[in-house]
């Protein structure tokens, strides 16, 4: 009787197993794709805080020490393409409300959100419209895009107007950092207001 008992329940545990065993067992569920560093233009889309090892051609890569010798708003039109990090634009008068306090180099104008890909229309238009008014009394007047050290935003926005056939653009890679670095002073940035219309 016993004997027969534990063939029972053998047989019972056996069967348990064999049903469990046909039972879909859970899948380990896939990981969700991680967005492309670049995008089919080349431009960096993701990541952007990273080390940049890449030429921004056509666009020249400025060394900090001849950014150093220029100044600001006189020799060149410096402008800072820093994200602003939970700050809003009002779209009817373009001005940014601010969560975070951004410094720059004294003299620079600071285009947030411009070495973005892709980058909003409306806001790379306000840049470009900088720069032609900066030449417009000076042709040649050098343009150098930055934000901070391993940064690909100015990368982006420096490629980017050289590619469209703007002169002279020069990438400063060490941006703020750098120019801190150096012993030069950075002053409380104010972005520049761009309406939507």
């Amino acid at each position: 009787m016993r004997r027969t008992g534990i063939l029972a329940g053998m047989a019972v545990l056996a069967l348990v197993a064999g049903v469990q065993a046909r039972e879909p067992q859970p899948q380990p569920q896939p990981r969700s794709a991680e967005p492309a560093l670049f995008d089919a233009q080349g431009y960096r889309a993701a990541r952007y805080r990273a080390p940049v090892k890449a030429d921004p051609a056509p666009a020249a890569a400025i060394g900090l020490a001849e950014a150093l010798a220029l100044a600001p708003g006189r020799d060149a039109l410096f402008l800072d393409v820093m994200p602003v990090e939970g700050g809003v634009r009002d779209p009817a008068t373009g001005v940014w409300t601010l969560s975070t306090g951004h410094l720059t180099i004294p003299g620079a104008l600071w285009f947030p959100e411009t070495g973005r890909a892709p980058v909003d229309p409306v806001l790379w238009q306000a840049l470009e419209a900088a720069v032609r008014e900066a030449r417009r009394t000076a042709p040649d007047k050098p343009v150098i895009l930055f934000c901070r050290t391993d940064c690909w935003m100015s990368w982006n926005a420096a490629r980017r107007l050289a590619l469209q056939g703007v002169p002279n653009v020069n990438w400063l890679a060490e941006g703020t950092d750098g120019w801190h670095a150096a012993g030069r002073p950075l002053i409380a940035a104010t972005p520049v207001a761009v309406p939507a219309s």
